[in-house]
């Protein structure tokens, strides 16, 4: 059996047995073609049976430098899984992963935040906006109401891009003000919006919304009815936020992050918020936990009242007694 041969049987697999998400299968076959060109070019392999501890370690070796740990990581996670469904599979006679000890620690990154500040600026610009080109027959006013629906919807309910992007029709109920999310691992979870500038928006973008293109049942869609795209609400978003005057570099993920750390703030449960996010374990949630605890001493530094303190007592010389 082939290199190729092995990736394809595996990637069978996940889509038609393991049923993973487009997103996921997506993942791994850049990183598997990545894996089989290493092999090719650097090492003249092709063959399955020639792939033991040695190559594997040249590869994995290969991707530091280029890559974050955190993508070395996940590259590693695809080749895990590969190996071991060809072990399964009778394919391999041994799993050459359990011959390596692989440990990759990922640098601690706290999520990026925007501050309130610039979200209530980036908003009132938006809106601000849109009063001065209000004209419901422009395509342009269009896209600034579907623009704006979406950005509310990501800070409302602190979902990814892709999950808000995905969003059916019937996914959204604006009499309830409450979404239906599809999430990781085909977990759904109801979210709620009760935001009335919120709902406003988004009932206003229905009325605005094209028409449907061919086969799409999607709720925000570009101006030819097709799903509109991340990488769409991205750029909408840094261009939004350029033109507002924030000098932060805002991406959709950086909302949902905002949300997080300000729920906390206000004193909401974290297994709330667990639930909001989508996260399977409450660790991933615990980060923000470092966030808030970190603008808490920030604050503390700045306005704790003990620097309000005016003290006159007249210190002490060393040597001398305080008698004297």
């Amino acid at each position: 059996m082939t290199v190729q041969e092995a990736i394809s049987q595996f990637l069978f697999h996940c889509q038609y047995e393991k049923n993973l998400s487009p997103k996921t299968l997506k993942a791994y076959s850049i990183d598997l073609r990545q894996f089989r060109t290493y092999l090719e070019t650097e090492l003249n392999l092709t063959e399955l049976a020639q792939i033991d501890k040695v190559p594997l370690r040249a590869y994995i070796k290969s991707l530091f430098g280029p890559l974050a740990e955190k993508s070395i990581k996940r590259k590693v996670a695809t080749l895990k899984s590969m190996f071991h469904h060809l072990e399964r599979e009778d394919e391999v006679a041994v799993n050459p992963f359990r011959k390596i000890d692989v440990r990759i620690k990922e640098k601690k990154r706290l999520p990026r935040t925007v501050p309130l500040a610039d979200l209530e600026r980036l908003f009132r610009y938006l809106y601000r906006r849109k009063a001065e080109i209000a004209d419901r027959g422009l395509p342009a006013y269009t896209a600034l109401v579907r623009d704006i629906a979406v950005l509310e919807l990501l800070f409302a309910t602190g979902a990814r891009v892709a999950e808000v992007c995905n969003l059916a029709t019937e996914d959204m109920d604006l009499r309830q003000g409450q979404a239906r999310i599809l999430g990781k691992g085909g977990r759904e979870r109801l979210l709620p919006f009760q935001d009335e500038e919120v709902l406003r928006i988004l009932r206003e973008y229905l009325s605005l919304a094209p028409e449907s293109g061919a086969g799409s049942s999607h709720f925000f869609r570009n101006l030819a009815g097709n799903r509109l795209s991340e990488q769409a609400v991205r750029t909408a978003l840094r261009k939004h936020a350029e033109q507002a005057g924030l000098r932060l570099l805002v991406t959709p993920h950086m909302l949902r992050h905002s949300l997080a750390t300000l729920l906390l703030e206000e004193g909401v449960d974290i297994r709330y918020i667990q639930h909001l996010l989508g996260h399977s374990s409450i660790a991933t949630t615990q980060i923000y936990t470092e966030v808030r605890a970190r603008g808490q001493r920030r604050i503390l530094s700045s306005k704790h009242p003990r620097k309000r303190l005016r003290l006159s007592v007249e210190r002490t010389k060393p040597g001398r007694s305080s008698r004297e």
